[in-house]
């Protein structure tokens, strides 16, 4: 009887098994049918966000949801797979996709642990998962997930499988991959990591948040040590390595700044300009845009504009706290009230954000982001110490308990109270042969104000413009000599375009008759709007469309020989190299080339060169003159302070527009064109004095300081064509026994001196009576 009920249990389980069976075939034929295709994991392409580099392949700027660096297994340290295998799946290289032992394994330990503890899920399963399912625990999702693991085994090798999931498996902090967590968490390459990092790392895919080092180093430490025990246990490492691993310190690098260097406003042109180019894809196709830019160029820019912006700021003085937040007493969560309140501010490089606390006239404690509580005092309170008395004009402005202010290390390291500059500026340098752009820095911070000042900001140039009208003048016959009378000017508004106009020099006074390379060094008005009047408005509208500005945007009246049109720092950059490359018009670039992932290269930049393939717009001759003039600008005129930095061979023009709105320094050496500009936003006075060599020439030769600083003092060779002669400086005419000499094109010398030269109450009357 005990034999037939034994017979009969086990004729009903294997029936229920043989059903079960049925069943499981029948479920997978009508599954396998709705499987995903493999054709995404045949031909893996890794959502791998677009980045920016600068010239030297320095990382300058990254977009994507996804960080991501595709790594292939042969690149991939023998140790991090080790620990990925040892954390996640131990019988990866014995089994077909699914672990029967694991699952038996798990089963038991989940059932003696009372609860879900742990899972079956091998890596061919996570594979499977992370590429075509949803991470619902039900039990299709986890018979798909099965069926496909089976399907992606035979399909793939193994070493293949463990490569899609080294590069796809998701490791918090916007990481996916371990590549990318890598530089996230550690901040190097997965081939520099070592094994204690590549044992932390292995263990993140369990729970990315949960065992995250950043957010929680003591669980992720824990978590490490598990890995490292298991590959002991796996004869994987050593007893020497277990021990040295598990005490090996590990600092966690916290990337502040996604950035090798301040570059946004030319990462941000670039990410615009491969957009238009690829759309969407841009962001997913791990292009790699290869700038123009260099570091050292840049980060010299950068300072040299935040440096002139503060320095024009602090000596319009304080303005008081940027504003107020209310600061209970006894507040027993005040250190995260004070984060949230702070939370919506941002630090400008290392101009910090911070609430005061405290307050007395000799004294003020303050709390800036992260927790630090600082103490301000003596010098450091200097800038700002009327906002710390009772004066009745500042009222309710006063630097109190709340006030929110910035703070700053000065070069003692020495906390004070400091300001963000209202006032904006942009620099631009560019090499004049081809135009490369060698440094851009659009503003003063990009997170405080992304409009590119460089490429979008249209102003009056104000005499900075000059040049390009008084080459216009050499082409129709005037020379450096020419004497042109710097005399009082009254014009209707027919003449003006709007209103009746009467230009005035700028330090009021008038010099009479002159020669135009004195007009042109000390920035004469009068002389200039007379030889516009000269060679003819529709002449010169024409002439400066040869430097690439937009004649629509410079109407033809006579305030355009003072600047009156409009014009952008990168035309003006355009237009000046014209005059250091000899002649030539060059277009200005930023992107080097553009590569795919694969480092195939996509785009190019093909610049046009002057002396080769770029067109010849204004005679050599014209530009030697020119540039001789404007040396004399930076040696006798109204860019002395620039002598400083102890060449011969700068050359350049300062521009004020009217009511020190505007302010400009555009100036070269033979190799660098670099163009800064300084003014408001919303155009109004920087107020009285505050002039081109003023505010923009500092920011001028900060920048070039730094950039020329190894490069040798150059010549300037006069071309074929050109003449010296012995003239006098009253007359412009050529004397053998003359005071100076200047130089001439061939066909233009002036008369001998014998000449009359009595009546110079006009230029034209001076033109008639010497040709």
């Amino acid at each position: 009887m005990l034999f037939r009920w034994l017979a009969y249990l086990f004729l009903a389980v294997l029936g229920a098994s043989m059903i079960g069976v049925l069943l499981i075939v029948f479920a997978a034929l009508v599954v396998i049918p709705t499987l995903p295709s493999l054709e995404v994991l045949m031909d893996y392409r890794p959502k791998i966000p677009l980045r920016i580099y600068s010239a030297e392949g320095l990382l300058i700027g990254e977009f994507g949801e996804e960080r991501r660096n595709f790594v292939k297994i042969n690149e991939t340290p023998t140790y991090l797979k080790q620990a990925i295998v040892a954390a996640e799946d131990d019988r990866f290289y014995q089994h077909g996709g699914v672990d029967y032992i694991g699952i038996l394994r798990a089963a038991y330990s989940n059932f003696s642990g009372g609860g879900a503890l742990q899972g079956g899920s091998t890596i061919t399963m996570q594979v499977a998962r992370n590429f075509f399912l949803t991470k619902e625990k039900t039990l299709t999702r986890k018979f798909s997930e099965a069926l496909l693991a089976f399907k992606i085994e035979h399909s793939l090798s193994k070493d293949k499988i463990l490569e899609l999931y080294i590069n796809q498996i998701y490791l918090g902090q916007r990481s996916y991959g371990f590549s990318a967590a890598a530089q996230t968490y550690f901040g190097k390459s997965l081939d520099e990591i070592n094994l204690a990092e590549a044992a932390m790392l292995a263990g993140l895919p369990k729970a990315p948040s949960r065992f995250n080092p950043v957010v929680n180093p003591e669980r992720a430490k824990i978590r490490q040590r598990y890995v490292l025990k298991r590959m002991h246990e796996l004869d994987y490492i050593s007893d020497e390595q277990l021990a040295k691993s598990e005490k090996q310190p590990l600092p966690i690098h916290r990337q502040v700044r996604n950035s090798a260097m301040p570059a946004e406003y030319v990462v941000e042109m670039a990410r615009q300009a491969v957009y238009q180019r690829f759309g969407e894809e841009a962001y997913t196709r791990g292009i790699k845009v290869y700038t123009t830019v260099r570091k050292s160029d840049q980060e010299a820019a950068n300072q040299a504009l935040r440096k002139g912006a503060l320095e024009y700021d602090s000596r319009h003085g304080y303005r008081g706290p940027e504003g107020f937040i209310d600061l209970p007493r006894n507040d027993a969560n005040l250190k995260k009230n004070l984060e949230e309140a702070l939370q919506p501010f941002h630090d400008s490089y290392d101009m910090f954000i911070a609430v005061v606390l405290t307050t007395s006239l000799n004294s003020v404690k303050a709390y800036h982001k992260g927790g630090e509580v600082i103490q301000i005092s003596g010098d450091g309170l200097k800038f700002a110490k009327r906002f710390l008395t009772d004066d009745p004009k500042i009222g309710n402005q006063r630097i109190r308990p709340g006030a929110l202010i910035r703070i700053q290390k000065n070069e003692k390291n020495v906390w004070q109270i400091v300001q963000l500059p209202e006032i904006e500026a942009a620099l631009v340098a560019i090499d004049p042969i081809d135009g490369m752009i060698r440094a851009l820095a659009g503003g003063f911070d990009f997170n405080l104000n992304q409009f590119n000042h460089v490429t979008q900001a249209w102003r009056q140039p104000g005499s900075s413009f000059k040049p390009f009208i008084y080459s216009a003048s050499l082409e129709k016959g005037f020379t450096p000599a020419t004497i042109i009378n710097d005399a009082p000017l009254f014009f209707d508004a027919a003449q003006t375009g709007s209103k009746s106009w009467e230009p005035k020099n700028f330090d009021g006074k008038f010099s009479g008759p002159i020669r135009m390379r004195v007009a042109l060094t000390h920035s004469k008005n009068l002389a200039s709007v007379r030889i516009l009047q000269s060679i003819g408005l529709r002449y010169a509208q024409d002439y400066i469309t040869r430097f690439g500005f937009d004649s629509d945007r410079h109407p033809p009246f006579l305030p355009m020989a003072l600047g009156a049109g409009s014009v952008t720092p990168l035309q003006m950059a355009v237009g000046y190299a014209t005059f250091a490359n000899g002649g030539f018009r060059i277009h200005p670039y930023f992107i080097e080339r553009i590569e795919d992932d694969e480092g195939r290269i996509l785009e190019n930049a093909q610049p046009v060169i002057a002396g080769m393939n770029a067109k010849q717009v204004i005679d050599p001759r014209n530009a030697f003159l020119m540039t001789s003039m404007m040396q004399d600008v930076i040696q006798r005129g109204t860019a002395t302070m620039a002598k400083r930095l102890g060449r011969k061979d700068i050359a350049g023009k300062t521009g004020t527009t009217s009511n020190f709105i505007d302010t400009w320094f555009c100036g070269f050496q033979k190799n660098l064109v670099t163009v800064s500009w300084a003014g408001f936003d919303e155009p109004k006075t920087l107020g009285k004095n505050e002039t081109g060599g003023r505010v923009a020439l500092p920011i001028w030769i900060n920048y070039m300081e730094k950039a020329l600083k190894d490069i040798p003092v150059a010549t300037y060779t006069p071309p074929q064509g050109i003449m010296i002669a012995r003239i006098n400086p009253e007359t412009g005419l050529r004397e053998e026994r003359g005071a100076m000499s200047e130089y001439f094109f061939n066909e233009q010398l002036p008369p001998q001196a014998e000449l009359p030269t009595e009546d110079f109450d006009s230029i034209e009357a001076l033109w008639n009576q010497l040709y």
